[in-house]
């Protein structure tokens, strides 16, 4: 099974290079999302040995994976793994990835940071454990961290993502209850909880509300006839 690296960046330009480099010792082909960067991500994904698609404005990360989901199908890979540009994701668990999706064949991998949190602040790990449980219960199956960025998914999910998606902080929520309810397969890998200088863009408030919203909504969708939807 061929799988390839995605790794979506905006101004990273800090971390990518490290990044890339990192995530090429997997042995797996790397693919940048530039999306619309100021500074010199691009070019420095690039000069570390990535394949770079750019651009020309920031249009935001569902763009951005739409935009890899497109080019990942147009070269022949049977899935691809996301992971940040921002260092909070460990390019060296990596083959976990690849080795769950040989082993399962899921559509859905996610990789939890529940079981080594410690590191999470406080508000987050609240917020994850809530938005987790509440996941769970609407999608039928066990969720231990529903917002991860670290993700696999496979060509059904690809399909998915690169005919449409969004970017808040319900987009990663949605698309593991939307699977799940389709009957794609769904696994999970520990992987590690890392928070350094990178900036979250976590909004409590707004994304609380979001999240909610979402939660209603899906439980509707569960309870309403298909005709009443």
């Amino acid at each position: 099974m061929s799988v390839c690296i995605v790794i979506p960046a905006f101004n990273e330009a800090r971390s990518i290079e490290k990044v890339v480099t990192a995530s090429l010792r997997s042995g797996m082909d790397v693919l940048v999302v530039d999306d619309g960067s100021a500074d010199r991500t691009a070019e420095l994904a690039s000069a570390a040995g990535a394949i770079v698609e750019r651009h020309a404005r920031n249009q935001g990360k569902g763009v951005a994976i739409r935009t890899a989901a497109t080019w990942v199908l147009g070269h022949g890979y049977d899935a691809a793994v996301f992971l940040d540009a921002d260092g909070q994701h460990l390019p060296e668990e990596l083959p976990r990835f690849r080795e769950c999706f040989e082993q399962t064949g899921a559509d859905l991998i996610v990789g939890t940071r529940m079981a080594d949190n410690a590191s999470m602040p406080l508000v987050r790990k609240v917020a994850n454990r809530t938005s987790s449980l509440m996941v769970s219960l609407v999608a039928g199956t066990r969720v231990t961290d529903s917002q991860s960025g670290y993700r696999l998914f496979s060509r059904r999910m690809l399909e998915r993502l690169a005919s449409g998606g969004g970017a808040g902080f319900d987009f990663e929520s949605e698309m593991i209850i939307d699977a799940v309810r389709d009957g794609l397969k769904y696994c999970e890998v520990p992987i590690s909880c890392i928070y350094g200088e990178e900036k979250s863009h976590y909004r409590p408030l707004r994304d609380a509300a979001q999240f909610l919203s979402l939660m209603v909504r899906k439980s509707l969708e569960r309870l309403l006839p298909p005709a009443r939807r």
